[in-house]
């Protein structure tokens, strides 16, 4: 099997509804459970799960795409408006550091990385905006929730990744 399933280069109507369904779950992970955040105004979610996995799935484009778009549509449904600008390049580079890496580094080792890296980008995105937004306490003080949120996020992507990439999607789409 390739190791990303979407690498060819044409985008077809399968991939464009694929993407549209995975933007929906990440926007559903995320909406699923928001627990705020002490000093700002954000929350923990669980949509980091769909930001990854969508990477590593798709690829560093698309990724990008159904992380930034996603996320940002969740944001904007529950009230937290501020942080659509923030989340749309926040979770953009999320997946497309990850997809990137994954595409680049063959096997688990590369989708690792790729989470972890993705991750990072997550935590320090947020940890950027929130000094300009609150203040270098606050967002200081964010950087543990959203450490556990990233730590959450790339554990259940790669589980999810392997147990999907076993029934490979595209086969019976």
């Amino acid at each position: 099997m390739k190791r990303n399933i979407y690498s060819k280069s044409k985008f077809t109507t399968k991939d464009f509804v694929l993407c549209g369904v995975l933007i929906a779950l990440t926007t559903v992970m995320t909406l699923l459970v928001q627990i705020p955040i002490v000093g700002t105004q954000g929350y923990i979610n669980m949509g980091d799960t769909m930001v990854l996995f969508s990477s590593m799935y798709l690829g560093k484009k698309y990724g990008s795409i159904v992380g930034g778009v996603g996320s940002a549509i969740a944001d904007l449904v529950s009230g937290y408006a501020i942080y659509a600008p923030i989340t749309v390049i926040t979770k953009g580079l999320e997946g497309f550091v990850c997809g990137l890496i994954s595409e680049k580094i063959n096997g688990n080792k590369g989708r690792i990385i790729g989470a972890i890296m993705g991750g990072i980008i997550m935590i320090s995105g947020y940890f950027i905006a929130e000094i300009f937004l609150y203040g270098i306490k606050a967002a200081a003080v964010a950087i543990i929730p959203n450490s556990m949120q990233a730590t959450f996020g790339i554990i259940s992507a790669l589980i999810l990744y392997s147990f999907i990439r076993k029934i490979n999607l595209k086969d019976h789409a």
